[in-house]
């Protein structure tokens, strides 16, 4: 993609990488909120966002009376279960801000994956207001980057990586190794602004490959925002194999 609409941001710990996610989060929710009237956002789940989840409980001039919050992807796990990518963002934040109950979009776990897809799919287009062959646009979408390369719960080797029609696919993967939902590649690069958000050495070398190869077998590398922006988050470890020369162009 174009470097005008690719930056690189490098914090030196995770508690500065924490810190910038939700500063990311409140300023792109006052911009969008204030040109659109909401914010439509999507959350990353699994560890390396929680610390920025807690940061937003306590940021006051997020407007949160226009935020919907939506996932990009979930495990099909209660929400009790420590895994569940909605109970542990409702935990660390969501119980704890002014957001309307309404305007929480968690991903139906609950039913047998391919209807929880259909489900999802249906609210989608009933909240963005869509038409045939429409997709939702979002104003961001969180990401996060496995040591396969995985992002949301798009798995190298999967059917799902050439979906192209549908909003969410059930797929079975990851760890742990649970059947799942995700948005689909279609969805995410409409979005209006992408943040992957990376922490630690042993996530360097696909952060390298990704970044400066572009290795297609890493579903990350997948990720080309059509219109939009793309912003890699990474802490100090996770950009340690990025060369001078990288970090400098961006």
């Amino acid at each position: 993609m174009k470097k005008e609409r690719l930056r690189i941001i490098v914090e030196e710990n995770k508690e500065a990488f924490s810190q910038k996610g939700a500063r990311l989060f409140e300023q792109k929710a006052l911009e969008s909120v204030e040109k659109e009237g909401h914010f439509m956002v999507a959350l990353s789940g699994g560890t390396t966002p929680r610390e920025m989840h807690k940061s937003l409980a306590s940021r006051a001039s997020i407007p949160w009376q226009g935020v919907h919050i939506f996932w990009g992807d979930e495990r099909c796990v209660p929400v009790s279960d420590p895994s569940s990518n909605y109970g542990t963002a409702w935990e660390d934040f969501l119980g704890k801000v002014p957001l309307p109950p309404e305007q929480i979009h968690p991903m139906p776990a609950h039913m047998a994956p391919a209807q929880g897809a259909l489900s999802y799919e249906r609210e989608l287009r009933q909240i963005f207001n869509l038409r045939q062959r429409e997709f939702p646009l979002l104003d961001l979408a969180f990401l996060g980057l496995g040591k396969d390369g995985h992002t949301a719960s798009l798995f190298p080797g999967q059917d799902s990586l050439e979906e192209r029609v549908r909003f969410v696919v059930a797929v079975k993967g990851g760890d742990p190794d649970v059947d799942r939902l995700t948005l689909t590649f279609p969805v995410i690069n409409r979005a209006r602004e992408v943040i992957i958000m990376v922490s630690g050495r042993e996530k360097s070398g696909v952060v390298q490959a990704v970044i400066e190869a572009g290795e297609e077998k890493f579903p990350a590398s997948r990720i080309r925002p059509a219109s939009g922006g793309l912003t890699w988050l990474l802490d100090r470890e996770a950009a340690s194999t990025l060369a001078e020369e990288t970090l400098s162009s961006y």
